[in-house]
């Protein structure tokens, strides 16, 4: 089970093949790494899961290879077109998944990559900035300067970059970690570090382009991918409201509107987070989380539809399809404005 969506497995990986299984979707939702928040968010599920769908098409269209089947309606796996009504539930292709034996906050990649073999998840993001809005974390960890930008702060509104940056961070550690390009290399194991940044470019590319025939800005995202006998292939899920950041006509189309809502009107919870966080790498403890003296509370109702608006519209808007009963994206992005 992950925060969000729930997993199920229908035949095991093996050391040389494939299994299968799905993602079911939900309408819970993560913020802070914290897990599921104690609301869920009306039809958020099947949003991510069209467009997940959507985009994994569109990346097969384009020659880039993916764990995606199809959807399931039914019991049966069929096309995003083929499906009579917006999916909850995705078919993928599995790849094994090795523990990663770790003593506090220093983790056995070696261990994990004894036991994946030639078929294994690999146990990185690559994130690709095309922009740095406001609440990007490369605004705390870098300057403008390092970036070939004109200022010496960053400024109050977000960023345009001349190129994409691609970065690397680790996956399965409890705090995870931005690293070096050598570092990266050493934890992908037999992938190689440049065709997943090859691999990443061009999901870039591809959701970019058609983020901008729909109105939309595309300005960061991540990827997950799987190695399997000697083939890179884009795993999780793409290009969704949840693993990118969009905008429209500069409002934010993506989870970070409930991360700012919830910095706004719950500081005191975020700043434990930020506390617990510190503590826990200070102490060289993995669970941050169980050192946290402060939990989230529930939302409004009218900021749960507000939130349920975004995730339909926005899914509408991106595929140019109206799969679901939801307002014009410039009302939802009206009543986001408003919160």
């Amino acid at each position: 089970m992950t925060s969000v969506k729930e997993f199920r497995i229908e035949e095991d990986a093996t050391d040389d093949d494939l299994g299968r299984g799905s993602f079911v979707f939900t309408d819970d939702y993560s913020v802070f790494d914290w897990g599921k928040m104690p609301d869920q968010i009306p039809q958020k599920g099947a949003s991510l899961c069209t467009m997940g769908a959507f985009n994994f098409e569109l990346l097969e269209s384009e020659g880039v290879p993916t764990h995606y089947r199809g959807v399931v309606e039914n019991g049966d796996v069929v096309a995003l077109a083929d499906a009579s009504h917006p999916p909850w539930e995705m078919a993928i292709d599995l790849t094994q998944v090795p523990d990663l034996p770790h003593e506090g906050r220093k983790y056995d990649y070696d261990s994990y990559h004894e036991a994946a073999g030639e078929n294994y998840l690999i146990p990185l993001e690559i994130v690709f900035r095309n922009r740095v809005p406001v609440g990007s974390s490369l605004r705390s960890r870098t300057d403008p300067a390092d970036h070939g930008l004109g200022f010496d702060e960053w400024p109050d509104e977000a960023v345009d970059l001349a190129e994409p940056i691609v970065e690397f961070s680790t996956k399965y550690e409890e705090g995870d970690r931005y690293l070096e390009r050598s570092e990266a290399d050493a934890i992908a194991g037999k992938a190689a570090i440049d065709d997943l940044e090859s691999t990443a470019r061009e999901v870039n590319r591809i959701v970019t382009e058609q983020a901008e025939s729909a109105g939309l800005t595309h300005e960061d995202g991540k990827i997950e991918c799987l190695y399997y006998q000697g083939e890179i292939r884009v795993g999780d899920v793409v290009g969704t409201f949840d693993e990118n950041r969009f905008s429209y006509e500069g409002t934010q189309l993506s989870k970070e509107v409930l991360r700012q809502y919830h910095k706004r009107t719950q500081p005191d919870w975020v700043r434990a987070v930020d506390d617990a966080k510190a503590e826990a790498k200070a102490e060289d403890v993995a669970d941050w989380k169980s050192l946290c003296e402060e939990a989230p509370e529930p939302l409004e109702e009218s900021v749960l539809e507000t939130a349920s608006e975004l995730y339909r519209s926005g899914a509408n808007a991106y595929t140019d399809r109206e799969f679901f009963d939801a307002p014009p994206l410039s009302s939802a992005i009206g009543a986001v404005r408003r919160l």
